[in-house]
This record gives structure tokens, sequence and C-alpha cells, in this order.
């Protein structure tokens, strides 16, 4: 078994901390300053949002939904999104498949 307190991480701001990673997933924890935002983006995996602390706004094709610690988001491969943060917040990412269908590390 392995845990983490992701409360209590040291997790720097624009440096995603790795929490785990295999052959099906990635768990990644982000630290993400109030006003700031993971720009438009979208990944190849299915992936769930879960905010630990702190408040975020999640926009997409026009609906925004703005939520604090507790949220548990799910889109799936190649959505797009911006997730940005009302307050300081920390999020983890999980992905899965790891790495998904079309992801560069997967090609060639």
């Amino acid at each position: 078994m392995e845990t983490w307190d992701v409360r209590s991480l040291d997790i720097e701001a624009h440096h995603p901390q790795v929490l785990r990673s295999d052959e099906e997933t990635r768990a990644i924890a982000i630290l993400l300053p109030a006003g700031e935002e993971l720009q438009e983006h979208q990944v190849h995996e299915r992936t769930y949002l879960v905010v630990i602390d702190g408040e975020v706004s999640i926009t997409q094709d026009g609906r925004e939904v703005t939520r604090g610690s507790g949220l548990l988001a799910h889109f799936a491969p190649n959505e797009r999104r911006t997730i940005r943060a009302v307050s300081d917040a920390r999020l983890v990412l999980v992905l899965a498949p790891w790495p998904g269908e079309g992801h560069p590390s997967r090609l060639g």
C-alpha cells in the first residue's frame, strides 16, 4: 500500500509532482496559485481531477463549474478544458490508461 497526505506535500507552483506512475495509471499532485490556470488543454488519457484544498473553476464547452475541496471531476480522453484557481488550490490528477492512445511516448 502507498499513501500520500497531499495537503502536507512540499509541492511548488509550476512543478507538478508525480506521485505514482506505472503501466496503467499516473497520479500527479499540482499546486495551482490563486488566479493562475491550466490553460485550455487536453490529454490522451481519461482524467480524474480531485480538489484537495482551495477552490477551482473548470470551464468546458461553455459550461463552468466552481467548487472547492472534495470536488471530483471526470474528463474523457481528448476533452478540452480550462482549470483556474479561484484560491490557492492543491489538485490531484489521475490519468488512465497511462500513457493513453496517441500519447507521444507511444509513437515510434
